[in-house]
Parts: structure tokens; sequence; C-alpha cells
């Protein structure tokens, strides 16, 4: 095997894994973004996945933290200053970013309780599942249907 062919399966035999950002807002408080990364170091490839703001990631905060410890890090890692991405592992990031997703709209806290509850209670399949629907070529019914299968049809037409 010749060493660019080489070099280019040992990109590929990485897999996937996410990365978090930190988005500095006002008052020390901050967004997210989620990236879906492919590789290491210089060859990593990397696609947007979600952005939240500082007042939705208020909202999901906790499960940010849990995220951040299931993947091998501080809690302290989440800090307003921060520049490095913070690396997480597949399964915290599809988890993380279906939660963001699926809460992103959701503007009541007790359905976005009933939804974090919903999708942490989810096998790792069926998150994987859903993330994929959820960004998908029909992600906007996928999103509403996630919603409505977890919150189920007592809110039904009424927003946030």
């Amino acid at each position: 095997m010749n060493p660019a062919a080489k070099k280019r399966a040992v990109v590929t035999d990485n897999g996937r894994a996410f990365r978090l950002n930190i988005l500095p807002a006002i008052n020390e408080t901050y967004g997210l973004a989620i990236d879906e990364t492919y590789g290491q170091n210089s060859h990593t490839l990397a696609t947007g996945v979600i952005k939240t703001t500082a007042a939705q990631t208020t909202r999901v905060i906790d499960t940010v933290v849990a995220a951040v410890r299931t993947a091998g890090h501080q809690p302290s890692v989440l800090a307003f200053s921060r520049i490095k991405p913070i690396p997480l592992d597949e399964p915290s990031g599809v988890r993380l970013a279906l939660i963001l997703i699926a809460t992103q709209p959701i503007t009541k806290h007790d359905r976005v309780r009933v939804l974090v509850a919903g999708i942490n209670a989810m096998s790792v399949e069926e998150s994987y599942y859903w993330y994929a629907k959820c960004l998908g070529a029909e992600a906007s019914n996928a999103r509403k249907a996630l919603r409505t299968l977890i919150v189920g049809d007592a809110h039904r037409g009424v927003r946030g």
C-alpha cells in the first residue's frame, strides 16, 4: 500500500465523534455548537449539526454537563471563555445533539423536561435512529414526530 493510500485508510478508520463548541454570549452565558467529526488531527472533517442560543442552552444545561462527564471531562470545561472545542464520544454526541434538536423550538420548561427524559430513556440504537431521521431529508417531519412520540398528542397544535 502506498503512503497516501495508507494515510487515507487511517483517517477513515477513526470513525465518527462529536465536538462541542462554546459560543460566548452576554453576561458570561454561552450558547453551543455541535459538530459531527470524522478523522483526527489535521485530517478531521466536520459538519455542523446544531447551534443553540444561551437561553436554549440554559434549559438543558444538566444534559450538557452529563454529556461532558460521560465523555470523560470535568464540568468545569464548560466555561464562558473556552476557545478549544470539547471532544465528545459518538453516543454522548448523538444523544446531546438529539436533545438539543428536539428541545430547540420549545419554550415551556415542563415540556423540555419531558423531552429530555424521553430521549434519555431511549436505547442507544433508538437514539441513533432518531438522530439520523432528524437530520435527514424529512428532518422537519421527523422532529415533529419525535416530539409527538415523547410528549404525546395532548398539546397538539400548541406551539412551544
